[in-house]
């Protein structure tokens, strides 16, 4: 239980840290791209309308209005920087103009591929390789911009690597830390886990010695007076009291020492169907039918008095709360690498709420429980055995009128 508290706090603690990384992450680099394609949209919107040329820009003077209310990156060197060419076409489509000067790494040849794969295409703006493009009709025919951002996609990605592995390293020294803190953290929950386990443990023991001398009393009056109804009360609440006791030191132990479980390899089918024979006799004084559809030849690696124990409960409860001339039934089957033990039975009304049944000392209907002697703990009891053993337990409706339990268990 503490182990498990333990890593759904690290996990808990390491999910809010990625989705804080990966939010800043993603602000980070999509707020410099977007300024990147936003930079060399207004550049080459500049060049647009100044036919591939920058306009002259005097020492002193604010940059032209076209590059936004913000045109930071744009100075005097900026001509200088910028490596763009330049394709224009004539009416008919042919290209009339090509305009390499301002970049070293394309020539004609090659600057005429580019303008013919963006003509083709029919868009107007976007990236052909690394180069950012523009496609502007004028009234001699149609000019195309290539801007390169090679330097600056470099950037962005260079960027990402880098923003990506310092949140990675972030992510592996806070692991490293929060599991190294993480049961100081929860310390006061295992202290009081601890004493909550301590106190079930102390005060099940120091209960036992009253119900046995009571129990002895009961005998004595017996022996000299005659059994009575009081006596045979007195002796039916000890036996309730002992098994709520026997009960909880059970749960107790699942909850806490599910490592120290001794797990041997047993027949799984044998086991079951042996203990659900049990309840046949049961069934059939109350006036139901207990049917039962049992895979042979499952072998399981686990606790046998344990999942006897949680076949045990499941039938016991499924015999006290079936609705009267109704049959219940278990099924046993094999899914690969796992058992699943499903136990029917029709229930009027069907419990609203079916995954509080398995929480301590719930009861979908109080008085009924109180009838058939049920003090609300056995299907914790199932529960916590069934996830000691890396099983998972639920309850279901099946069809209108009925509940299915169904435990799933692992063979290995």
């Amino acid at each position: 239980m503490i182990k498990r508290l333990q890593r759904k706090f690290i996990a808990i603690a390491m999910g809010s840290l990625f989705v804080i990384l990966l939010v800043i992450l993603a602000a980070v680099n999509g707020v410099t791209y977007y300024q990147m394609n936003q930079n060399a949209d207004n550049l080459l919107t500049l060049l647009a309308q100044n036919e591939g040329k920058f306009p002259e820009l005097e020492r002193g003077m604010r940059p032209p209005k076209e590059l936004g209310p913000n045109p930071a990156h744009f100075s005097e060197e900026t001509p200088f920087e910028t490596r763009y060419f330049l394709v224009k076409t004539n009416q008919e489509g042919t290209i009339s103009q090509i305009d390499t000067g301002h970049i070293a790494a394309v020539d004609s040849s090659k600057a005429r591929e580019y303008a013919q794969t963006v003509l083709e295409s029919g868009s107007t703006g976007g990236y052909l390789d690394q180069y950012k493009y523009l496609v502007q009709e004028k009234t001699y025919g149609t000019l195309i911009l290539f801007l390169d951002r090679g330097t600056q996609l470099q950037s962005s990605l260079s960027l990402l690597l880098l923003s990506s592995g310092i949140a990675l390293a972030t992510l592996m020294v806070m692991l490293l830390l929060v599991s190294l803190l993480s049961r100081r953290a929860i310390r006061p929950v295992i202290e009081s886990m601890e004493k909550q386990k301590r106190f079930i443990t102390d005060a099940s023991h120091e209960i036992k010695t009253p119900l046995a001398i009571i129990s002895a009393n009961a005998e004595v009056l017996e022996l000299t007076g005659g059994p009575s109804e009081w006596t045979q009360s007195i002796q039916n609440q000890v036996g309730r009291l002992g098994g709520l006791v026997q009960s909880l030191l059970t749960l107790s132990r699942m909850e806490e020492d599910a490592g120290a479980l001794r797990f041997t390899d047993f027949v799984l089918s044998d086991a079951v169907e042996e203990t659900a024979q049990s309840f046949a006799a049961l069934a059939q004084s109350q006036g139901k039918t207990l049917s039962l559809s049992i895979r042979p030849g499952l072998v399981m690696k686990g606790e046998e008095s344990g999942i006897r124990q949680v076949v045990s409960i499941l039938l016991d409860n499924a015999v006290k709360y079936a609705s009267p001339e109704s049959r219940i039934s278990l099924f046993l089957s094999g899914q690969g690498k796992y058992a699943k033990l499903e136990v029917k039975n029709a229930c009027d009304p069907v419990p609203s709420d079916l995954d509080s049944l398995f929480d301590r000392f719930y009861r979908a209907d109080s008085s009924r429980s109180r009838d058939t002697g049920g003090y609300g703990i056995g299907l914790s009891v199932a529960k916590a055995v069934v996830e000691a053993h890396k099983g998972r337990i639920s309850a279901q409706k099946d069809g209108e009128g009925a509940v299915c339990f169904q435990a799933v268990l692992p063979l290995g």
